[in-house]
């Protein structure tokens, strides 16, 4: 167990808990400002991943399409807003499980319709291949470094677009008290669109960066999605500071559990058991996090309205 090995392990869960951030946020935004649930978020992490390789295969490209998929995940997204998740806003969370669900299966169908269902390739573009030399000389890929830092630069956006802009404003004041913004003149419908949008826009960014690392298919959202629920429930519904925090948390301990626990366990066990055993406890690591946070802070760690 090296120090290297350690090193490149943290920067992994960082990299992959910066990545779950981007899907968490705009996940507790949506559900924070307007109270829905919606399972269709890793949907438009999909859609930001095949626009972007689409874009890139056709341009030759990568910031071209960063930027198609951004616009196509926050376009879909101001349009699945408009016509189906208005229509939920008021209606049991059961209804709006039922039609999100309907949705995956929609978006699903659509793309393999469109794209076909063999996987689509998406390589980093060449000025961002490579390794980057650590101290302690830990050589660690360029990418991925990049997606830590992309990460923390939109966590800073984000924070000062919440705490510091109109918008910001009005997006706490929506999850205080809709009704009072409301009466006060604020087109409630248009600051809906604009934080589901947004929240699309930072999923579509998420898929389309961590595309380059897997293969963009069909179905790509949904593992993602799983972590990112358990990111916000661990964080705190509603918080952006506590999707920040969770999503770090879950990314160190997923990383860390999958590749130490295998070592741990060949301590006192004959290596085939240890794999075996160790994968299986890495694989509940994040749920007993989650359990044993809630069963001190039942509503998260930074709960939005405590």
């Amino acid at each position: 167990m090296s120090v290297t090995l350690l090193i490149e392990q943290i920067l992994n869960g960082v990299q992959l808990g910066t990545m779950l951030f981007l899907m968490a946020s705009g996940l507790t935004l949506v559900f924070g400002v307007m109270g829905l649930i919606n399972l269709a978020h890793g949907s438009f992490y999909m859609v930001g991943a095949y626009a972007t390789a689409a874009v890139t295969a056709s341009t030759g490209s990568f910031l071209m399409g960063l930027a198609a998929g951004m616009t196509a995940a926050a376009l879909v997204g101001a349009l699945v807003e408009l016509l189906v998740i208005r229509r939920l806003y008021h209606r049991p969370h059961l209804d709006q499980v039922l039609a999100t669900f309907a949705l995956i299966l929609i978006f699903s169908e659509g793309t393999r319709w469109i794209f076909g269902s063999s996987p689509m390739r998406l390589s980093p573009p060449s000025w961002l291949t490579g390794f980057v030399t650590l101290p302690g000389d830990t050589r660690y890929p360029l990418y991925r470094l990049m997606l830590i830092g992309v990460g923390i630069v939109i966590s800073i956006a984000l924070y000062f677009l919440i705490s510091k802009t109109r918008l910001g404003m009005r997006i706490r004041a929506g999850e205080s008290d809709r009704e009072m913004i409301g009466a006060l003149g604020v087109n409630i419908s248009k600051l809906y669109t604009v934080v589901f949008a947004l929240g699309a826009a930072l999923a579509g960014l998420a898929g389309a960066l961590v595309g380059a690392l897997q293969s963009v298919q069909v179905g790509m959202g949904e593992p993602v999605l799983i972590l990112a629920f358990v990111v916000i429930v661990i964080g705190g519904i509603g918080s952006i500071k506590g999707a920040l925090l969770g999503a770090l948390l879950v990314g160190l301990v997923d990383t860390l559990g999958r590749v130490y626990l295998p070592i741990f366990f060949r301590a006192f066990m004959p290596p085939s058991e240890a794999s075996g055993v160790g994968a299986a406890l890495a694989a509940m690591l994040i749920y007993i996090l989650m359990a044993v946070i809630l069963a001190f802070k039942p509503k998260g760690l930074f709960a939005a309205h405590d």
